[in-house]
Formats: C-alpha cells, sequence, structure tokens
C-alpha cells in the first residue's frame, strides 16, 4: 500500500484568549493526499482552510496549540527537530500565499529573492543560482528573465509577481505545495493563467497539491478531490466530478446553487441565510444548522460524524431524508 504524501489525523487547533480561556478554531480534521494528487479545500471565511495548511507548516502563531496528528511521507511533523523541520520546510513543502506582495522584501531584487535559498542553503554559486532561477521564471511564463530577475518587486505586476511566487517554491524542489488563496488578488484572465501553471507544473513534476480557494468552480476545475469545510470541520469530501453531479451536504449544496449561470437571468443570485460561524461558535450538533433549510432540533443538539456516502464522506444525520434516492447507494457502499 502506498504511503500517503501528506495525512491528517484529528487535527484539532485552539487558540488561547486574554481572559485564560480557549478557542477551537479547528476542530478534528481527518484528510489524505496521495503522491502527485491535487485536493481543494474550499469554504467561506473562517472555516479554517488557512488554518488547515499553516497547521501542516507548523507556522502557527503563538498563541495557537495544535493537538492530533500531521505526518508527511509518514513522518509525524509534530515531533520534527528543529534540523528536520527545517528540512521539511525547505524541500518538502513549499507555501504559494494569496498575497505575493506581503511576503516578498520590497528592498531587494526579484534575483536575490529567489537565489537566498539555494545559496545559503544549498551552497550554489550565485552564477549557477541565478541561471537555475531564470530558467524557472521561464518555466512559469515570465518573457526576458533574465531583466526580471534584476528588477524590484514594485516594477512587475501582480500576476508576474505571483509567478514568482510560485517560481520561488519550485526552486526548492518540494514534493507538496500548499496553495493559500494564489489568484484572490488577481483580475480573473490572470487567474487562469496562473492557476493553469500551476496545475501544469504539479502534473509535470509529479507533485501533490492542496488548493484553498473561496472558488468551488475553480476547485472542480483544477482538483481530482475537494473537501468542503465549515466551522472548522470537513462537511464533505468527494472527487471533483462527483461533487459537482451529485452534492449531498446542504452546505455544499446551497454553495452551488450560489453560483451564477451563464444561461439564465436572475433578478438576485440565491444567497445561503445567515452568516458563517466559527468552530468554537458552533453549538454542540451540527454547526450549519442554524443557516439549514432541512434542520430539525435534534440537528442542533447531536453531533454529526463524517460518514461514508454515495461515493464520499458526508457530516449529516438527515441524508436519509434530504436524499432517499440515494440511500441504496450508500447501503452497498456500508456493507461492501
Amino acid at each position: 500500500m502506498t504511503t500517503p504524501l501528506l495525512e491528517l489525523s484529528g487535527l484539532t487547533v485552539d487558540f488561547a484568549t486574554d481572559d485564560g480561556g480557549s478557542r477551537t478554531l479547528l476542530d478534528g480534521v481527518d484528510l489524505s493526499l496521495a503522491p502527485g494528487e491535487a485536493l481543494g479545500l474550499v469554504g467561506e471565511s473562517g472555516s479554517g482552510k488557512s488554518m488547515t495548511v499553516r497547521a501542516v507548516t507548523r507556522l502557527l502563531p503563538p498563541a495557537a496549540t495544535a493537538s492530533g496528528t500531521v505526518r508527511f511521507e509518514g513522518h509525524d511533523v509534530g515531533a520534527m527537530d528543529a534540523a528536520a523541520l527545517r528540512g521539511y520546510r525547505d524541500s518538502g513543502v513549499g507555501m504559494v500565499f494569496q498575497d505575493p506582495r506581503a511576503h516578498i522584501n520590497p528592498t531587494r531584487r526579484i534575483g536575490a529573492f529567489l537565489i537566498e535559498a539555494l545559496v545559503k542553503n544549498r551552497g550554489l554559486k550565485k552564477r549557477d543560482a541565478l541561471a537555475r532561477a531564470e530558467a524557472v521564471l521561464a518555466d512559469v511564463g515570465i518573457d526576458d528573465p533574465a531583466r526580471r530577475l534584476r528588477q524590484y518587486p514594485h516594477e512587475v505586476s501582480g500576476g508576474m509577481l505571483q509567478r514568482v511566487m510560485i517560481a520561488s517554491v519550485l526552486l526548492a524542489e518540494p514534493r507538496l505545495i500548499l496553495a493559500d488563496e494564489p489568484t484572490t488578488a488577481l483580475d480573473v484572465t490572470i487567474q487562469r493563467e496562473v492557476v493553469a501553471i500551476l496545475d501544469r507544473l504539479r502534473r509535470e513534476r509529479g507533485m501533490g497539491m492542496v488548493f484553498i480557494t473561496h472558488d468551488l468552480d475553480l476547485a472542480l476545475a483544477v482538483c481530482g478531490r475537494v473537501a468542503v469545510m465549515y466551522a472548522g470541520r470537513i462537511v464533505e469530501l468527494r472527487t471533483a466530478e462527483t461533487l459537482h453531479r451529485r452534492a449531498a451536504h446542504p452546505y455544499t449544496l446551497g454553495l452551488l446553487g450560489s453560483r451564477p449561470a451563464i444561461d439564465e437571468r436572475a433578478e438576485r443570485l440565491t444567497a445561503i441565510p445567515g452568516r458563517p460561524v466559527s468552530a468554537f461558535e458552533a453549538g454542540p450538533g451540527c454547526a450549519f444548522a442554524p443557516r439549514c433549510g432541512f434542520a430539525t432540533d435534534a440537528c442542533h443538539t447531536t453531533p454529526q460524524q463524517l460518514t461514508e456516502f454515495d461515493g464520499g464522506q458526508v457530516r449529516c444525520g438527515r441524508l436519509a431524508e434530504i436524499h432517499p434516492d440515494r440511500i441504496g447507494l450508500a447501503n452497498q457502499e456500508a456493507t461492501a
């Protein structure tokens, strides 16, 4: 059996508060990622997507405490000493952030930013490191890369700077890319180009990728599987194709139903009522119950578990009533 590239088991993140208490932001996240696979994390702001990948890299704020297990290629990330953790961050996992201008030093040339790790950590000569950086810039679609290496971040566009960020990750030759909403700050046409670059390079280099986005359609187009998060928990996990055709959780159905249709005219978009909540605001039952049109009194008080259903996993206790035509499929899976 192939060892998962990344495996999360019961991952929970709590934040200490000023009054001595704590607040839970991630609550028992279970995920696995195979080598070369692309997995999407989708949900509204505050659902726990970014917190999940920061826990994977052990880059949580000082007030945060993580429990559960994060394994990379079978190794416990939480148990790594300083040297092992440095190696893991240097070449095991690479992070593409949402806003490159917030993560690239504006006072240094692009070339200096790109080659720093190659020179300091890998012992490459500056000339060789620049040659490699130039080749990778070309690989991510930047024209005249030699000139770009001499420029400062403020001299290039946002889309080009995001390509520079991707190039910096690729130079480390990671086995896993964590892309934290890498297209949010870009216009639509540039978004398309950046996503295409990430997807192409992932396939060519055999890297795994966790792709975080608010855009469900984007996740369905890029990823083989999609995990939908709400209030620090995964509420649905299935293949992108199946999720698109027959989503099961009421929250996922709401997200799909709120998308604009290009072939229909509507006075206004369908919206999910209420507001999203964080894990620490959720009651003992289903966190989505206050916004769910299918919820009963029991939904507010009974804890929900992620269970196998119709080719995926769903956290909902009312699936038999909501999807009676699909219970046969679920029963077949349970007895297989």
